[in-house]
C-alpha cells in the first residue's frame, strides 16, 4: 500500500525548533495574575522566587514575549529523544472505516515514558545555573517525578519526590525508577511535613491528591536552604517549555501541507495539552487559521466541565499562591482513578481563560470508556497508551465515528503523551472486569466548592 503521507514523519535535527512559544503574548485577554494570599495583591518576582528558581519566576510573569530561547545546554538533551515522530494513525483509519485522516504526537520515546521530560530539564537547568542543591515536587502517575529524577541526575542535583499514596501504592516499578535516578520518594500525604500531618488528620485513611503532594513539595523547599520547588504542569512556564511539541506539531504538519480540523489532548492541569496546542493556538488568536481545541478529562475530577472559574489555591494545604483557574477546590480529593496524572483540582490559568473566552471546549469521559479506546488503540496502533492520553484517543475515536456518519473527511491531531507500561494494575482492573465509573455528584463538589477563598 502505497501513501503519499508516511506513517511517521520525523522533523531533521536541524529542524527542532530553537525557541518556545509564549501563547500568552498573543491573547487579548491575559491569564489573571496570580495572587499573594496574605495581602490579595498580585505576587511579586522577589515573593515568587523563595518558591522558585529565579528564571523560572520570570517565565511564570512573562505575559509579553512570544519567543524564548532555549538554551544550548537544553537543546544538547533534548536532541537526545527530539524531535519526536507525528504518525499517521493509518491502521486505526481502516478499522473505524472513517474518512478521516488522524494524527498523533508521540511523546513517550524517552525513559520517562512521556512529555514531561520536555520542562524537567528546563527547570532542572534553571535551578543549577543558580547554584542550587536540589529541588522538590509532587508527581500524580510518575511521569513527572521520573522525569524530573532524569533531569536532576543529569545536573548532579538532589530530588525529592512527593508522591500520590494512590499511585506509589498502584505504581511501585514507576516508584522504583525515580529510585534508580537518585530520587527521594516519599507516598502523600505524610508524615514528613506539617502540612502533611494536617491532612491525614483531617482526611485519615486518604489516598491522597496532587494538592496535598504540591503542599508537602512547597513546605519541603521553602524550609530547607538551597532549594526550590518545581512543578509539571499547570503552571505558565511549564506550558512555555511544552510548547516544543506543538511548535514540532506544525513543523510536521507544515511540511506535509496538514490542516488540522480537530485538535485534542488530555487535560489534568494543562501542560501536554497548552503545550500540543499552543502555537496552533496562537495563529487562531492572530486570525491566520481556525481549529476545534478538545480539552479531555476524567469524569471523576471534572474541573473545566463542572467547576468554577474563580480564584483558588493551587494546593490542598493552601501554602500556594492563588490562581484564577476553573477549580473543584483545592480540598476536593478525587477518586483513586487509573489516571493518576489527571487527577488535579485546578486547570492551568492560560488553558482557563482560552476557555473562558470559548477558544476551545472541554469534554469528560468515563475510565472504563477511556480504557476501551486504549485496549482498541493499542491492538491496532501496537503502542500500549498512558491512561491520562487515552482520554485523548477516546475522543479521537468518538470524532473520526461522527466523520463516518457524516461522511466528513476531517483531519483530528491528538497528543500521545506517554506509554502504559507501568500502569498494568489499571489494564488488569480493566481486562478482568473490574473497573468501575465514579462520577461526583454535585453535593460531593459543592463541599470542594464550600471552601474557595474569598476574593475582592
Amino acid at each position: 500500500m502505497e501513501h503519499k503521507i508516511p506513517y511517521k514523519i520525523y522533523l531533521s535535527e536541524d529542524e527542532l525548533p530553537k525557541q518556545w512559544y509564549n501563547v500568552r503574548a498573543d491573547m487579548k485577554i491575559k491569564p489573571a495574575p496570580l495572587l499573594n494570599p496574605g495581602t490579595g495583591k498580585p505576587v511579586t518576582l522577589e515573593e515568587l522566587s523563595h518558591i522558585f528558581c529565579t528564571e523560572l519566576a520570570k517565565q511564570e510573569l512573562n505575559n509579553d514575549d512570544a519567543y524564548i530561547d532555549i538554551p544550548e545546554e537544553i537543546l544538547s538533551f533534548y536532541r537526545m529523544y527530539r524531535p519526536s515522530p507525528l504518525t499517521r494513525a493509518y491502521f486505526l483509519e481502516k478499522a473505524l472505516e472513517t474518512p478521516a485522516k488522524i494524527y498523533y504526537k508521540f511523546e513517550g520515546n524517552n525513559t520517562s515514558g512521556s512529555h514531561k521530560l520536555n520542562s524537567s530539564i528546563a527547570q532542572a537547568y534553571y535551578a543549577k545555573q543558580q547554584g542550587l542543591k536540589g529541588v522538590t515536587t509532587e508527581t500524580g502517575a510518575g511521569q513527572w517525578g521520573t522525569a524530573l529524577a532524569m533531569a536532576c541526575a543529569y545536573f548532579g542535583l538532589d530530588c525529592k519526590v512527593f508522591m500520590v499514596k494512590c499511585s506509589y501504592e498502584q505504581k511501585p516499578f514507576r516508584r522504583e525508577v525515580m529510585r534508580t535516578y537518585g530520587a527521594d520518594v516519599t507516598p502523600s500525604p505524610s508524615n514528613t511535613t506539617e502540612v502533611g500531618r494536617k491532612i491525614l488528620e483531617e482526611f485519615p485513611g486518604t489516598s491522597g491528591s496532587l494538592g496535598c503532594a504540591i503542599s508537602e513539595a512547597v513546605e519541603a523547599a521553602v524550609s530547607h536552604e538551597g532549594y526550590r520547588y518545581v512543578l509539571g504542569s499547570v503552571l505558565s512556564q511549564v506550558l512555555l517549555h511544552q510548547s516544543i511539541i506543538g511548535l514540532e506539531s506544525m513543523a510536521a504538519c507544515d511540511k506535509y501541507d496538514i490542516k488540522p480540523d480537530i485538535i485534542i489532548g488530555c487535560a489534568g492541569g494543562g501542560s501536554n495539552l497548552g503545550g500540543l496546542i499552543s502555537p496552533f493556538m496562537g495563529r487562531k488568536l492572530r486570525g491566520e487559521a481556525d481549529y476545534q481545541f478538545i480539552a479531555v478529562e476524567p469524569a471523576s475530577c471534572p474541573s473545566l466541565t463542572r467547576g468554577k472559574y474563580v480564584y483558588d489555591f493551587c494546593d490542598t494545604g493552601k501554602v500556594c499562591p492563588l490562581a484564577k483557574m476553573y477549580t473543584l477546590g483545592s480540598g476536593f480529593i478525587p477518586s483513586p482513578n487509573h489516571a493518576g496524572g489527571l487527577r488535579y483540582h485546578g486547570m492551568s490559568s492560560v488553558l482557563s481563560e482560552l476557555y473562558d473566552e470559548g477558544l476551545m471546549e472541554a469534554r469528560s469521559v468515563e475510565q472504563t470508556a477511556v480504557f476501551a479506546a486504549a485496549q482498541q488503540f493499542a491492538r491496532i496502533e501496537g503502542t500500549l497508551p498512558a491512561p491520562e492520553s487515552s482520554h485523548a484517543i477516546r475522543v479521537a475515536i468518538d470524532e473520526a465515528l461522527k466523520c463516518k456518519e457524516t461522511g466528513e473527511e476531517k483531519t483530528i491531531l491528538f497528543g500521545l503523551t506517554g506509554t502504559g507500561y507501568f500502569d498494568m494494575v489499571a489494564y488488569q482492573k480493566f481486562n478482568d472486569g473490574q473497573m468501575t465509573d465514579y462520577i461526583p455528584t454535585d453535593e460531593d463538589l459543592a463541599k470542594g466548592f464550600a471552601n474557595l477563598p474569598e476574593v475582592k
